[in-house]
């Protein structure tokens, strides 16, 4: 962040994701959101307030960036309420998309959905049904993908949330360019 004044956070937001933008390049807004206002300032700890206060102070920055467009949007590793964000389908479906109308794809932290309760860096249909559209599994990455294929093949994770997630995944590809650029080794 830009500062722990949330107006100056907000006064920023949406210019940064419009110069970014403007140079092709996908800004991401994160940590969404309240890690810096964890109980003691611990690190991964848990911001405990109630939601108008958390997006009010830990997420004034958001409704700016959502407006200039910002394709993608980060999870944090914190923990609100006692609930690991990764796996907090309220905050990151019912509040980030529908209460705050952002429309691109949520990526989580590096292994950030192996922190939610009962899940694994490899392993967690909790976070994608949350509304984690792409995971970032950088050493399993090949068991997260078996994982997922059987978790959507058991109906763990509805094919749908699937869907969604490629749609919006590709949907910001599109926008973005990355499609006509070709291929990186090229």
């Amino acid at each position: 962040s830009y500062s722990s004044d949330e107006a100056l956070v907000a006064s920023y937001a949406g210019g940064m994701v419009d110069a970014m933008q403007a140079e092709g390049v996908v800004a991401t807004a994160k940590h969404f959101v309240g890690d810096g206002g964890t109980h003691t300032g611990d690190d991964r700890g848990d911001t405990r307030l109630p939601l108008e206060t958390l997006l009010s102070v830990h997420g004034a920055g958001y409704g700016p960036a959502i407006d200039a467009g910002v394709m993608t949007v980060m999870a944090s590793f914190n923990r609100w309420n006692g609930d690991k964000v990764h796996g907090n389908k309220h905050l990151l479906t019912e509040v980030l998309r529908g209460q705050l109308g952002f429309e691109g794809f949520v990526v989580s932290d590096w292994n950030g959905i192996g922190e939610v309760e009962g899940c694994t860096d490899a392993s967690c249909p909790q976070a994608i049904n949350a509304g984690i559209d792409m995971v970032m599994v950088p050493e399993d990455w090949r068991a997260a993908i078996n994982n997922l294929v059987f978790q959507v093949q058991s109906g763990a994770i509805p094919m749908a949330r699937i869907d969604e997630a490629v749609h919006r995944i590709l949907t910001t590809k599109i926008a973005a360019g990355l499609m006509d650029r070709g291929l990186p080794s090229k």
